[in-house]
């Protein structure tokens, strides 16, 4: 009773199992929309559409891309084939997870902090560089990025206690 799609070490969720649960994840970030979009208004004032006009039409487009999507999974009784082996999603997850702290960290530690920490991270974990290559890099980047971004361009970019307590 030995199952190809099911070798050792090689098991993972199906694609129909993916595709359904996308499905649904996408269909609750749609109703999130609908409803925060019919709580600002979806119609049109004086001035033009009301804040939520767009975003209603969009998130009602995505709701029923995801009906679609989902009809489509359950009728789809013959994928069973493997989305991806764990060890795969694992290695996609090394990725997504520092990039979400990063994400969350922007707010709270500023844009260029948060980036020199993310940049050495990755050139430590994935690139396995030099602790000198990656100290010269996660500090030499920000720096650059704020001299083109808030000298030159003169678009301030998100700043925290690092940047105050520097004068930046």
């Amino acid at each position: 009773m030995t199952d190809s799609s099911h070798s050792a070490g090689g098991a993972g969720p199906s694609h129909r199992s993916v595709e359904i649960g996308v499905a649904l994840f996408m269909a609750l970030l749609a109703t999130v929309g609908i409803i925060g979009s019919l709580q600002v208004g979806i119609g049109w004032g004086a001035e033009g559409p009301k804040a939520g006009f767009f975003p209603f039409y969009i998130s009602l487009i995505v709701l029923i891309s995801s009906a679609i999507n989902l009809l489509s999974a359950f009728r789809d009784f013959t994928g069973r084939e493997r989305f991806a082996e764990w060890g795969q999603i694992r290695q996609v997850m090394s990725v997504v997870i520092p990039t979400t702290i990063y994400v969350f960290a922007v707010p709270a530690l500023g844009m260029y902090l948060s980036s020199g920490l993310l940049i050495g991270v990755f050139m430590k974990r994935f690139g396995r560089y030099s602790w000198l290559m990656v100290l010269a890099v996660a500090i030499a980047v920000p720096i650059l990025t704020y001299v083109l971004f808030e000298r030159w361009f003169l678009v301030p970019l998100p700043k925290g206690p690092a940047e105050d307590w520097l004068g930046l």
